[in-house]
């Protein structure tokens, strides 16, 4: 079903772009090189030029270009939406064979949380390639987390309605989804020891036993596997460029194979 509306979409879209050809040359020199340089950070160079200026053309910029609302990116924004949703929830289904539809959901909620986003919209360097007018620049637009996210999904709505599904899911395995464990890592999004901990002792089972299983490479570069023992039991491993990092991969290893829910 998510498949034939996002096929119904894509064919209203493209109706609306059909036999329309502008090229990035049709903007302003410095908004032409900031659109150019987009396609080059995202690795993808579009067929409809179109597509991409629309991607990134915030609703601030149409008083600069004189067009109505709709020019903006904010329906490309809507689309990709949807996309990113079902290209997250396929790779969690399949990556996590084990675990519940609530730690699934939980999982998929921080992969495409505002938070997450913005930082992936922060690594492609979508701020600087966003067409605003002077006023949301100046007001620190660029940098603004809501924006970004937004932005994100608005590029991968076009890449999309440019290419196919299959191109759009490569992308966000690309720059999202391969990053994933270290989102759920990171004590900023899920503090999944914490989960463990309070799981375990609430079973009577006392603290979870975390330990080092090995340690490799020079020191300016090291990596650290750890695992964890549960009421005496080894439930889970993780691997990381620190010992934190690793600790919480374990937990988080520990939780899908305990199947622990952690909404």
């Amino acid at each position: 079903m998510t498949c034939l509306i996002l096929d119904y979409f894509k064919s209203i879209l493209n109706r609306r772009h059909k036999g329309i050809e502008i090229s990035a040359s049709g903007l302003a020199p410095e908004d032409a090189k900031r659109v150019t340089s987009c396609e080059s950070k995202i690795n993808y160079i579009f067929q409809d030029k179109n597509l991409i200026i629309e991607a990134l053309k915030h609703r601030s910029y149409l008083a600069v270009s004189n067009e109505p609302r709709f020019k903006s990116n904010e329906r490309l924004e809507f689309l990709g939406d949807a996309i990113l949703d079902m290209i997250t929830t396929e790779y969690l289904f399949r990556q996590y064979p084990t675990y519940s539809e609530g730690n699934l959901s939980k999982m998929k909620s921080t992969l495409v949380s505002r938070n997450v986003l913005a930082r992936v919209g922060h690594d492609l360097d979508l701020g600087n390639s966003l067409l605003l007018n002077h006023g949301e620049e100046k007001t620190g637009g660029r940098t603004r987390d809501s924006l970004l996210s937004n932005t994100f999904e608005s590029v991968l709505g076009a890449i999309y309605l440019d290419s196919d599904f299959e191109t759009a899911e490569k992308f966000v395995n690309r720059v999202l989804l391969k990053n994933s464990e270290k989102y759920y890592s990171e004590d900023s999004l899920q503090n999944f020891k914490s989960i463990l901990l309070e799981y375990s002792q609430g079973k009577g089972w006392g603290a979870p036993d975390y330990f080092l299983i090995e340690e490799e490479g020079p020191d300016h570069d090291k990596n650290f596997t750890i695992g964890v023992k549960v009421n005496g039991d080894m439930v889970g491993t993780g691997f990381g460029k620190s010992k934190k990092i690793a600790e919480q991969k374990a937990a988080h290893d520990a939780l899908g194979t305990m199947k622990v829910e952690f909404e």
